[in-house]
């Protein structure tokens, strides 16, 4: 019986040792692609979210990443860093083109190491253009073009064609460019020159072409949190979230109690934050300063004048959103602009609502009149005409005597002896005005 047993244990033990090395041996030989989305335009969210993504593919020992490719272009340094964290990339790299690469996104696809389109797609138009939708000045174009040529260059490409994607004055009649105007290659094109290894058309043929039709294929996308990274930190979206959380945090000194306003202006400055966090371009001690800076600002609601609390608030949140921000240029001009709109917008409130709500710590709004009982000085109008004399010599100030009661007086502008005796003819605010008796008597 005992021996039945052991022998049971035995052989359950060796086939569980069998479950777990074949389980093992087919994880090992089983190969692992990583898909990709490179989509919409071309920012620094996007450039997190690849970073993070390749470097995940990298660490899970994937054998293939497939960068899926549909998007306009966008910001060049984006694009400039994410073509670096491709080229350090170990694992092999396909872009694949399944709608769009122009622009940054045909400069990201040059630097792969292979390039796929489906029929229908293009890639080119690549002329680097500034804020206004102008050609950007010379040394930026030329220091675009020749990265261009670079990552054509890189993996063996005709430097010629990407130079003629970013240079409107190559002429390339034969593919539709021409002088003035920017190449743009078909994915048949494409194929034609070597600007693509493979035509395929979807996913699946791409993974028969490389060899990988029985790989496991994990696809990476874009989480909720890097979505909102990806919004906020947009060039354009940066300076519309400080000019609302200005905006509502000075509409909110105008409002009795706490509203609307402060909610609004409080939260795009928290989403200002959290994008930049999520997108890895800020760390704690950008929001640490931040909140410092608020304290400070409220603090200075309750201390009489714009003093030191007021001045050290505002600079520890300028601070604070140049920690945070990927470009310091970018935020300053994006925080001159918030500034702007914010100052035009408090003045034309100031002027249609006057001072309101909390605002009203910062003037002093009331006025001492005499109407309300206030006076800066004893009126004397009632001693007009009355008489006295002279205590000290007036010169034309001095002292006299009406009554048993001395006043500061000056005369009318003839010296007057001590002990003679005068007539007050006038009071002006605080002067008693006299003029001796004696010589109206003569």
């Amino acid at each position: 019986m005992q021996n039945r047993f052991v022998i049971a244990m035995f052989l359950v033990i060796i086939g569980l040792f069998s479950v777990v090395s074949t389980y093992h041996l087919t994880e090992a030989t089983e190969k692992k692609v990583y898909v990709i989305p490179v989509e919409q335009t071309v920012e620094r969210g996007l450039e997190a979210f690849l970073e993070r993504s390749l470097a995940e593919a990298v660490e899970n020992h994937a054998d293939h990443v497939i960068l899926e490719i549909d998007t306009p272009g966008g910001a060049v340094d984006a694009a400039s860093n994410i073509a670096s964290i491709i080229r350090n990339t170990p694992t092999p790299v396909t872009a694949f083109v399944v709608n769009e690469a122009l622009s940054a996104g045909a400069y990201i696809s040059l630097n792969a190491d292979e390039i796929a389109m489906a029929p229908g797609t293009e890639m080119g138009a690549a002329q680097v253009i500034d804020g206004s939708g102008n050609a950007a000045e010379d040394k930026v174009h030329s220091a675009w073009v020749a990265n261009m040529m670079s990552a054509a260059e890189l993996n063996g490409r005709n430097p010629l064609y990407a130079q003629a994607m970013a240079d409107p004055e190559i002429d390339l009649e034969e593919y539709r460019a021409g002088k003035g105007k920017l190449l743009s290659f078909t994915a048949s094109e494409a194929y034609e020159v070597g600007y693509a290894e493979y035509l395929v058309d979807n996913r699946e043929e791409l993974l028969i072409e490389l060899g990988l039709e029985e790989a496991n294929v994990q696809e990476l996308e874009v989480s909720f949190s890097e979505h909102i990274a990806r919004f906020v930190t947009h060039p354009v979206v940066i300076p519309i979230l400080l000019s609302v959380g200005s905006l509502g945090i000075v509409l909110e000194l105008y409002s009795p109690g706490f509203g609307v306003p402060g909610i609004m202006g409080i939260s795009a400055l928290l989403l200002f934050f959290f994008g930049h966090l999520i997108a890895g371009f800020a760390g704690m001690e950008a929001m640490v300063l931040f909140v410092v800076g608020m304290i400070l600002l409220i603090i200075e609601l309750f201390v009489p004048g714009f003093g030191i609390f007021g001045v050290l608030g505002i600079g520890s949140m300028i601070g604070s959103m140049i920690l945070a921000s990927y470009s310091t240029i970018h935020i300053v001009v994006s925080i001159l602009i918030a500034a702007v709109i914010t100052i035009v917008v408090a003045m034309m409130m100031f002027k249609t609502f006057g001072m309101k709500g909390p605002m009203k710590r910062l003037v002093l709004t009331e006025s001492l009149t005499t109407k309300e009982g206030f006076v800066s000085h004893e009126t004397k109008e009632n001693i007009v005409g009355k008489r006295g004399k002279a205590v000290t010599p007036l010169r034309p100030s001095g002292t006299i005597m009406i009554g048993k009661e001395r006043l500061d007086a000056v005369s009318e502008g003839d010296y007057i002896r001590e002990g003679e005796q005068i007539e007050i003819i006038a009071v002006e605010g605080a002067r008693t005005i006299v003029r001796a008796l004696v010589e109206k008597n003569k």
